[in-house]
């Protein structure tokens, strides 16, 4: 059993409410600190262990910074991603850039930014070389394929589109080496919100003997393996949070007995996790603003799947509490829903909850990682702001709520103008 919790009494959230009106997210900078350093703590026993927060599961540079300050890189998978990695001061090594279908422009400046390159396809390698070369440092993204299972977020790695089956893998670290690539790297992502710790363990170990198989067949002898990331967290009550430190240990005891008696004994472990890093520590705060009766009780949000999508894409579970009736009893079976023209515009389907009257505070839990990330504009709907709770109880606003002004700014007003005037 884990407890869910929300780190402002509902007083303060209320006047909170007043200066920045839901819905919002708000993080909570003190846990996320506190969780970097766990996770530093237990995987600092690997030579020059990093990880690289995957910034497509938060991506606000004040975030960035924060987890910068505490020693992590960053994932990247787009250009505008290797730009927040850049506004936060995450650049050179610290950067790897995992991207698919990648356009030659944004190798260029993953390149000029110094990141590391992770290939995503065999194809790649020369298409890499005809726009720009093959960098010193290169990493590999590989697929296990029919040897790894996946999970119901991220699929089967056979039936996946990323990376190299195993025999391009070991036809690829010599072609790179003769092409002038002199370090090297290999990583894979098999798994997305997985927490049995036996799964990420033998992950490790497919990838430790795969490197040794490396080394003994091409001679190239790798520099680091990313172990990915896919770590999931406690989205219900009842479950269990993956122990860093249970995990660490079971990756070394790996390494002790595959990499240094296969002769890689200074490789260094970097991971790319996101979810694991800031999710439990992100809320959505919205409102109730309707109560329905028809033949179910319907509960009507101010915030919507353009907020929060992970529900209706996924059916997945995220836990709901009401400022000030935490310890209420659960009265009601509900269907929490938003204002958008889909029927699955739903934060939780028939959900025992405290009985909710408009103007209730409802708070939607483990929002820290693909939330706000994830939202859209379908409708005309205008994605909520980000706050951030800082260690001294103070809260600043780190983006602001879109406007109609954002909505419309993409358009070409004055070819607009010019059509109207021909028809």
């Amino acid at each position: 059993m884990n407890e869910k919790t929300f780190p402002l009494s509902k007083k303060d959230l209320e006047d909170l409410i007043r200066r920045y009106p839901t819905p919002f997210y708000l993080y909570d900078e003190g846990g996320i600190r506190e969780n970097a350093r766990a996770l530093n703590r237990a995987f600092g026993v690997f030579p020059g262990f990093l990880e690289h927060f995957a910034v497509k599961a938060l991506p606000n540079p004040f975030i960035l910074k924060i987890l910068a300050s505490e020693g992590f890189g960053a994932d990247c998978s787009s250009y505008a991603e290797l730009l927040l990695a850049d506004m936060a001061g995450i650049r050179g090594e610290k950067i790897m850039f995992s991207s698919n279908e990648t356009p030659a422009e944004e190798y260029g400046a993953a390149r000029d930014l110094g990141a590391v390159i992770n290939l995503d396809d065999f194809t790649h390698i020369e298409y890499l070389e005809r726009h720009g070369g093959i960098p010193r440092l290169i990493s590999c993204r590989y697929n296990p394929g029919p040897l790894k299972s996946g999970n119901r977020i991220i699929g089967n790695p056979q039936e996946a589109k990323y990376g190299f089956t195993r025999d391009q893998i070991l036809r690829a670290y010599p072609l790179l080496s003769e092409k002038g690539a002199r370090r090297f790297g290999l990583h894979t992502m098999v798994a997305s919100n997985e927490l049995s710790l036996d799964y990420h363990i033998e992950t490790a170990r497919m990838l430790f003997k795969l490197a040794v198989e490396i080394k003994e067949k091409t001679g190239v002898a790798l520099e680091f393996i990313n172990l990915g990331g896919g770590v999931g967290i406690p989205y219900k009550i009842e479950d269990r949070a993956l122990d860093f430190q249970d995990l660490a240990k079971g990756i070394d005891a790996l390494y002790r007995s595959i990499i240094v008696p296969g002769g890689l004994g200074s490789l260094g472990i970097r991971i790319e996790w996101g979810r694991a890093i800031t999710g439990p520590y992100g809320w959505l705060v919205s409102t109730a603003i309707h109560v329905k009766h028809i033949y179910r009780e319907y509960i009507g949000l101010d915030s919507c799947m353009a907020d929060l999508m992970r529900p209706a894409l996924y059916g997945a579970y995220h836990h709901i509490t009401v400022a000030g009736k935490e310890n209420a009893p659960h009265a009601k079976t509900y269907d929490v829903v938003g204002s958008l023209c889909e029927n699955n515009d739903k934060f939780a389907i028939q959900r025992s909850l405290p009985r909710i009257e408009p103007g209730d505070i409802v708070i939607i839990h483990d929002g820290g990682a693909h939330g706000r990330a994830m939202g859209f504009n379908y409708n005309g709907k205008l994605r909520c702001g980000e706050l951030l709770l800082r260690t001294d109880g103070s809260v600043v606003r780190i983006r602001r709520p879109e406007t109609v002004e954002d909505y419309f700014a993409t358009l070409d007003t004055g070819a607009l103008k010019n059509f109207q005037e021909k028809l």
